[in-house]
C-alpha cells in the first residue's frame, strides 16, 4: 500500500445568530423559496415600486406591455377554439353536477375574465371539470336532494364555491401552496383515474335514458341501479349514444394521431350538439324515449352573492365540500398549468396561481358560478391552437357571452345523451393506464398509492379515494421521515472516496471500523430507529470479525454530512449512543455533521463530551486517524497528532 500524509481539518461551527434573525431567515426559506420580490426590493423609487408590485399582483400588467396584433390574431382563434369546446362541457358538468345547465355557461364567462387579470399561465383555459362537479354532487347531495329541494341545493353549490375560493386565497396570501402537495403523483393520478371511472359509469343512466337512479358513486350501487332497472332501459337512447360516443372517440384518435388536426377533436362535442339537436327537431326524438335540456335561461350571469348560505346547519357542508373539492381543483389546475409552461420554457408562480384561482371562484360564487379550474382538456386544446396570452380566455368568455345573450333558445332540443358521450370521451382521457404502468416499473410503492387511490373511489366513495391517497401518501412521507437510510460505507481502491457498499460491491472495509452513512435528518420520529439500527450493525460486524478471528470491532464512524439539522431527541439518542459504545469499550466518530446540527451539538456538549478530535471534515480523515490510532494506541485514548501529521497507509 502506497503512504500518504494526510492533513486533518477542522470541523468548523457556525457563528451564532441573533434569534429573530435567525427565525426570519428560516421562515422566508419556508415562505419565500423563490424570493419572489427581489426585483421590487433592488428598486430605489417608491414610483417603480408600486408599478413592480402591482406588475406582481396582476400579470396582465406585465405581459400587456408587449401585446400586439400577431398575438391577438392567435389569441382570437384559440379562444374560438376552445369556446367551442367549453360551451358544450360546460352544459354537461353542470349536469354531472345535479345544478341547471345554464349554470355551465356561466361559469365559463365570469372566471376565465378573472383569472386572464390575476393569472400567470399563458396557457391554461379555465371552466368547471368533471371531477370537481361530481364531487359536488356526492357531497352536497347526501344531505341535499337536488331534486326534491333545488334552490336550497343550488344556494349551497355557491356557497361552496365561495369557500373553495377563500381557501385557495389564503393558501397563496400565506404562501402555503406546499401543504397542497401532499397530493403526491401517483396518488392523483389513481384519484383521477378511479373519478373518471365512476363519472362514466354515471353516465349510463343518460346513455340508456333512466330518469331514476342511485346517489351512491361507487360501482356495486351503480351496477345495481343500472341492472335493476333493466326494464326501462331505451334501445332508441342508447343507440344514439353509442353513435356519437363512436364520433367523439374517432375524432379524438384522429387528432391524437396527427396533432396539427387538433381542431377536429376540438370541434367535435360542439358538433355533436348541434346534429343531436336538429335530430331530435326533426324526427321528434323527445317523444321516443330520447330526454332534452329543454328551455335555457336567456342573458348573462345574474349577481347570487346574497344566495350565499352562512345558517347552521349546512354552512358546515358548504366548508367541507368547499375545502375539499377547492384542494382537488388547485391540485390539478396548477399541474397543468406548469406542464404547459414547462413546454414554452417559461414559469409560473404556484401561489400567484393560488391566489388567482381563489379570486376567479369567489367572484364565480358571486354570479351565479360553480368550482371553475384550468382542465387538462381545454387547455391542450388552447396550447396546440397557438394561444399566446390570457387574452384567449377573455375571447372564449366573449364567445360565451353571445351565447347567453343570443344562442341559448338552440340548445333547446339538445339530447341528454349526446352530454352523456361527451363526459364520457373526456374522463377516459383521464384513466391513465401508461402512467400506473411506469409506477408499476419504477417504484411498486408509488404504484400501490396509485391502486389504493383508484379502488377507494371507484368502490368506496369519492372521499374515501382522497383520504387513501393523502393518507397513504402521509404514511409515505412519515416513512421517509422516521425510517431514513442508514448504511455502511467503504473505500474504493486508490481513492479516498468511500460509498454504500451494497451500491459498490468492490468498495473494502477496514478490520476493526465500520463506518455508517445515515441519509437524512435525525428527529423524534427516527430517533429510536437509528438508536435500534446503529446497534444492530455493530452486533453484526463483532460477530462477524469474531467468527473471521480479525482485530476486534473498536471505532464506530458516523457519516453525518446527509443530516442537514437534528433536534433534543437526536442528540439524546446520540449522547445515549457515545454512553453505550464506550461501556463496550468502543469510540464512537462523528464526521462532516452539517451547520445547524453541528451548532445544536456544540450548544449542548456533545463535542466536549466525545472530545473535538473526533469530529472529522471527511470520511478518509476519519478513517485514517482511526487506522493510525489502531496502530498506535488505545481507542479511549485521548491523544490526537497535532503540528506534524504522521504518516500511515492509505486505505
Amino acid at each position: 500500500m502506497c503512504k500518504r500524509v494526510l492533513q486533518y481539518h477542522q470541523v468548523e461551527t457556525p457563528p451564532p445568530q441573533p434569534f429573530f434573525k435567525s427565525l426570519k431567515n428560516t421562515l422566508n426559506e419556508i415562505l419565500f423559496a423563490d424570493d419572489p420580490f427581489r426585483k421590487i426590493r433592488k428598486e430605489s423609487k417608491m414610483s417603480k415600486k408600486i408599478e413592480l408590485g402591482l406588475r406582481h399582483v396582476f400579470p396582465i400588467l406585465e405581459w400587456a406591455r408587449g401585446y400586439n396584433l400577431e398575438y391577438l390574431k392567435s389569441d382570437v382563434i384559440s379562444g374560438i377554439t376552445i369556446a367551442s369546446l367549453a360551451i358544450p362541457q360546460g352544459i354537461s358538468y353542470a349536469q354531472l353536477a345535479n345544478l341547471p345547465p345554464i349554470l355551465g355557461l356561466y361559469s365559463s364567462f365570469v372566471p376565465p375574465m378573472v383569472y386572464a387579470i390575476m393569472g400567470s399561465s399563458r396557457d391554461l383555459a379555465v371552466g368547471t371539470v368533471a371531477v370537481a362537479s361530481l364531487l359536488t354532487a356526492a357531497m352536497i347531495g347526501k344531505e341535499v336532494n337536488a331534486v326534491e329541494n333545488p334552490k336550497l341545493y343550488l344556494h349551497l353549490a355557491f356557497t361552496a364555491t365561495f369557500f373553495a375560493g377563500l381557501m385557495q386565497t389564503c393558501l397563496g396570501l400565506l404562501r402555503l401552496g406546499f401543504l397542497v402537495e401532499i397530493l403526491s403523483h401517483a396518488a392523483i393520478i389513481g384519484f383521477m383515474a378511479g373519478a373518471a371511472t365512476v363519472v362514466c359509469l354515471q353516465q349510463l343512466k343518460g346513455l340508456l335514458g333512466l330518469s331514476h337512479f342511485t346517489h351512491s358513486t361507487d360501482v356495486i350501487s351503480v351496477l345495481r341501479s343500472i341492472f335493476s332497472q333493466s326494464h326501462m332501459w331505451r334501445w332508441e337512447s342508447g343507440l344514439l349514444g353509442c353513435c356519437f360516443l363512436f364520433f367523439l372517440l374517432t375524432t379524438k384518435y384522429i387528432s391524437k394521431k396527427r396533432p396539427k388536426l387538433f381542431w377536429i377533436s376540438a370541434m367535435a362535442p360542439l358538433v355533436s350538439v348541434i346534429f343531436g339537436s336538429l335530430f331530435v327537431y326533426f324526427l321528434h326524438a323527445q317523444f321516443h324515449g330520447i330526454q332534452i335540456i329543454g328551455e335555457l335561461k336567456k342573458g348573462i350571469n345574474p349577481p347570487s352573492i346574497t344566495h350565499l348560505v352562512f345558517t347552521s346547519p349546512y354552512v358546515t357542508l358548504a366548508l367541507k365540500t368547499g375545502i375539499i373539492t377547492g384542494v382537488i381543483a388547485l391540485a390539478e389546475g396548477i399541474a397543468v398549468g406548469r406542464s404547459f409552461a414547462m413546454y414554452k420554457n417559461y414559469n409560473i408562480d404556484g401561489n400567484k396561481e393560488m391566489i388567482a384561482f381563489g379570486m376567479m371562484n369567489i367572484m364565480g360564487s358571486f354570479s351565479s358560478c360553480y368550482l371553475t379550474t384550468g382542465p387538462f382538456s381545454r387547455s391542450a386544446v388552447n396550447f396546440n391552437a397557438g394561444c399566446k396570452t390570457a387574452v384567449s380566455n377573455v375571447v372564449m368568455a366573449v364567445a360565451v357571452a353571445v351565447t347567453l345573450l343570443f344562442l341559448t333558445p338552440l340548445f333547446f332540443y339538445t339530447p341528454l345523451v349526446v352530454l352523456s358521450s361527451i363526459i364520457i370521451a373526456a374522463m377516459l382521457g383521464l384513466v391513465d393506464y401508461e402512467a400506473a404502468m411506469h409506477l408499476w416499473r419504477l417504484d411498486k410503492f408509488d404504484f400501490f398509492v396509485c391502486l389504493s387511490a383508484f379502488l377507494g373511489v371507484v368502490f368506496g366513495t369519492i372521499e374515501i379515494g382522497l383520504i387513501l391517497s393523502v393518507g397513504i401518501s402521509v404514511l409515505r412521507l412519515l416513512l421517509f421521515v422516521g425510517r431514513p437510510k442508514i448504511y455502511v460505507m467503504g473505500n474504493i481502491q486508490n481513492t479516498e472516496i468511500f460509498r454504500n457498499i451494497e451500491q459498490y460491491p468492490q468498495a473494502t472495509t477496514l478490520s476493526g471500523v465500520i463506518i455508517l452513512h445515515i441519509d437524512g435528518p435525525i428527529y423524534f420520529a427516527n430517533s429510536s430507529y437509528l438508536r435500534d439500527r446503529i446497534g444492530r450493525w455493530i452486533d453484526e460486524e463483532e460477530d462477524k470479525l469474531r467468527k473471521s478471528e480479525e482485530n476486534s470491532l473498536q471505532y464506530i464512524i458516523l457519516d453525518l454530512s446527509a443530516v442537514g439539522n437534528i433536534d433534543t431527541s437526536g442528540i439524546s439518542m446520540l449522547e445515549e449512543l457515545n454512553k453505550l459504545l464506550g461501556r463496550r469499550e468502543l469510540k464512537l466518530v462523528i464526521v462532516n455533521p452539517g451547520a445547524e446540527a453541528m451548532k445544536k451539538l456544540s450548544k449542548s456538549k456533545f463535542i466536549e463530551s466525545i472530545g473535538k478530535d473526533w469530529i472529522h471534515l471527511t470520511v478518509a480523515e476519519a478513517v485514517s486517524a482511526c487506522d493510525f490510532m489502531l496502530h498506535t494506541a488505545k481507542p479511549d485514548s485521548p491523544e490526537k497528532i497535532s503540528g506534524g501529521v504522521p504518516e500511515f497507509n492509505n486505505v
